[in-house]
C-alpha cells in the first residue's frame, strides 16, 4: 500500500552500537514497547468473529503499543463500540481511509483517566 510504513522486519539495527552487550536488553527492553506496532488484518476473520478477536488483541497490548488494524470498509460500528469500552484509554488514528483500503492505528494509552490522558506518554493526541 502506497504511504504506509513497513511493520515486518526490524528498524533497530545500529541503535545500539556501542553499547556493551549487558546494557543493551536493558535499552531495548525500555525503547522497544512504546514502538511495537502490532499488525492486524481482520480482511481473513469471519465475520462473525471479527469484533471479539480485535477485543482480544487490544486487551492483551500493554500502554504504548499499538495495533495496526486493516480492513475492507471503514469499521463505524466498531469504532464505537471501543469508544464505549476503552475510552480515553484507546487512541485512534486514521493511516489510511479509502473505499476498500482501511488502515487504522489503535495506540493504547497509559493513562487510567480522561484527566491523565494529556500527559500519557503514547503519542500525544489521547488528550
Amino acid at each position: 500500500m502506497p504511504g504506509m510504513i513497513q511493520v515486518n522486519g526490524s528498524h533497530n539495527a545500529g541503535l545500539h552500537a556501542g553499547v556493551p552487550k549487558s546494557g543493551r536488553a536493558a535499552m531495548i527492553a525500555s525503547n522497544t514497547l512504546a514502538q511495537q506496532v502490532h499488525p492486524f488484518d481482520a480482511r481473513g476473520i469471519a465475520k462473525r468473529f471479527r469484533h471479539a478477536a480485535i477485543f482480544g488483541a487490544l486487551d492483551a497490548l500493554q500502554p504504548g503499543e499499538t495495533m495496526r488494524f486493516v480492513n475492507d470498509h471503514d469499521p463505524l460500528p466498531l469504532l464505537a463500540q471501543l469508544l464505549q469500552r476503552y475510552g480515553d484509554a484507546l487512541d485512534i488514528q486514521y493511516r489510511q481511509r479509502e473505499p476498500g483500503a482501511i488502515v487504522i492505528d489503535f495506540v493504547v494509552c497509559t493513562a487510567a483517566s480522561a484527566d491523565e490522558a494529556e500527559n500519557c506518554g503514547c503519542c500525544g493526541s489521547c488528550g
